[in-house]
């Protein structure tokens, strides 16, 4: 089949190029390449390499292509919150039209990176898809308003499904530092502490960035009756951790780094545990390779053979929010 993944370059969409082109498809690339010269290995790359604003895609980008796999966005609530409106113009108004144009193009399947974020401050532990939603950020609300959107233009030709994917960690060739296991251990790697800014006790479900990718490639083979017009939990049974649950897998991985509670953010509001019931019954394909003591204990490996210090933790490279910053420029922000 022929795939049109957003994002290509990122964090998890570099894992799903690779997956994908190891299943057999052939891979469209588009991404804008704002964080370019962030990889710290090589990248897979796309058949066609797309540098283009999600913004700026037309039907003609789109055709002959079989599935649009969407996961180009502002990616986490620091960064939305810069400018809430550039990322309602982004994640939320690009992405209903990106759905628009995949249907003028006779695009069958339309997979969207949502997040679990939309529960926000979860009313109950152990969240279905059905109970309510409270997002708390403009990323979170974002992300639940293309599903309202999006979901309306679903008929016989046209399938939508929404990923709402459990808070990524683990390797990416393109590696971030700013998701909270990824955060604990690499700072813990370079400083010697494990720097825990609420009191730790918040849930989140959590996944390795490449079994996320593996769930779009598992959504792409799928019967379409199965997820057409679904937004579905990404996750694995098992995988809901409280954030000092991951300083304790810290510890086991570095034995002499010591645990700080800075109480910088207080009491964190975001605190979801999640479900993934549905995803086990509709998509008994997708597996998941990595518990999180494989996924950490694989990133402690490439940390040390890396040489990850001190000025890796304090520069730009890794942390998304602070390359964002220096290039507002290219989303049309100004600085």
């Amino acid at each position: 089949m022929r795939v049109f993944v957003t994002g290509h370059r990122g964090y998890i969409g570099c894992h799903l190029v690779d997956l994908l082109k190891q299943a057999g498809h052939r891979v469209t690339g588009c991404d804008l390449r704002l964080f370019e010269g962030c990889e710290w290995e090589p990248l897979v790359p796309a058949d066609v390499d797309l540098v283009k604003d999600v913004r700026d895609l037309t039907a003609g980008d789109l055709d002959g292509h079989d599935c649009v796999m969407h996961l180009a966005a502002i990616s986490n609530d620091p960064m939305g919150d810069i400018n809430p409106e550039i990322t309602y113009r982004i994640n939320r108004d690009a992405s209903i039209n990106l759905a628009g144009l995949a249907k003028q193009a006779g695009v069958g399947r339309y997979l969207f990176s949502g997040s679990c974020s939309v529960y926000g401050a979860g009313q109950k532990l152990d969240l279905e898809e059905t109970d309510p939603l409270n997002p708390l950020t403009a990323y979170a609300k974002s992300k639940i308003q293309t599903e309202e959107a999006v979901s309306k233009l679903a008929d016989d030709g046209f399938t939508p499904a929404f990923l709402r994917n459990a808070t990524a960690y683990g390797h990416s060739p393109m590696l971030r530092i700013d998701l909270v296991v990824n955060n604990l251990l690499a700072c813990a790697v370079s400083t010697g502490e494990i720097r825990i800014m609420s009191d730790g006790s918040p849930w989140r479900p959590l996944l390795h960035c490449r079994d996320i990718a593996r769930a779009f490639v598992a959504f792409l083979h799928a019967p379409r009756e199965r997820i057409h017009n679904r937004a579905i939990n990404i996750g694995a049974p098992g995988s809901n951790y409280q954030v000092r649950d991951v300083a304790t897998q810290v510890e086991r991985l570095l034995p002499g780094a010591r645990v700080t509670f800075t109480g910088e953010v207080g009491e964190d509001p975001r605190n979801y545990r999640v479900k993934f019931d549905l995803l086990r019954s509709l998509v008994p394909d997708f597996k998941p390779e990595y518990a999180l003591e494989s996924g950490m204990e694989e990133l402690h490996r490439k940390l040390k053979d890396h040489g990850f210090g001190l000025s890796d933790w304090q520069g730009d490279q890794f942390v998304r929010l602070r390359t964002l910053k220096k290039r507002l420029d290219r989303l049309g922000m100004a600085a």
